[in-house]
Parts: structure tokens; C-alpha cells; sequence
């Protein structure tokens, strides 16, 4: 099973965030030539596969898995909370930078 570091998803999502908004970002921080919408699809499929490796947990718990503890499922439940409850925080900021770029006059 492929570990996923929550922390290295919340960079990759601060460092888009900052891109979005203009900020300089931290040399190293953005490999090569990403562009921003691959590196949001990366994100957003990172979560999904967190979103996944939590629901595949429960469920083998669910069904008296011997192997599979309550306290990885709760663990895997609550990274899944968090990496969803980051991409909306970067959606809300992305909308909120899109509104202010809309209301600039021309």
C-alpha cells in the first residue's frame, strides 16, 4: 500500500494557493515546468486516493477484517477529513481570487 504524506499534499495545495494569488512561492516548491492545472489534478487525485485507501479500511473492518485496526481506520478517516476540508479551503480561495480578478476595471 502506497503512503500518502498529508503534509506534502498541503504544500503542493499552500503552493498553489500562493501561484493563484501572485505570491512567490519557495524555490523547489514547484518541480520544473507544472503548470497549475496539473498540479491541481495531481492534488485532487491525491485526495481521491486518500478518500479511497479510508473507505477500503472501513470496509474491511466492517466486514471483521483480523488485520485491520480500529485505529487505522479512524486514522485513515480523519486524513481523508482533513486532505477534503484542504482542497475546498484552496477551491474557496481560487473562486474568492477568480471574483477579485472579475471585478478589477478594465
Amino acid at each position: 500500500m502506497e503512503r500518502i504524506e498529508v503534509t506534502q499534499l498541503l504544500d503542493q495545495m499552500r503552493t498553489m494557493t500562493a501561484q493563484a494569488q501572485g505570491e512567490p512561492t519557495e524555490i523547489g516548491a514547484v518541480q520544473g515546468g507544472d503548470s497549475f492545472s496539473s498540479m491541481f489534478s495531481n492534488a485532487i487525485n491525491t485526495v481521491n486516493d486518500i478518500q479511497k485507501q479510508s473507505g477500503a479500511l472501513a470496509k474491511g473492518f466492517e466486514q471483521g477484517n483480523p488485520n485491520i485496526a480500529l485505529s487505522d481506520v479512524m486514522v485513515a478517516s480523519q486524513k481523508s477529513s482533513v486532505a477534503f476540508e484542504a482542497t475546498i479551503q484552496v477551491r474557496n480561495r481560487l473562486v474568492e481570487a477568480y471574483q477579485a480578478v472579475m471585478r478589477m476595471p478594465i
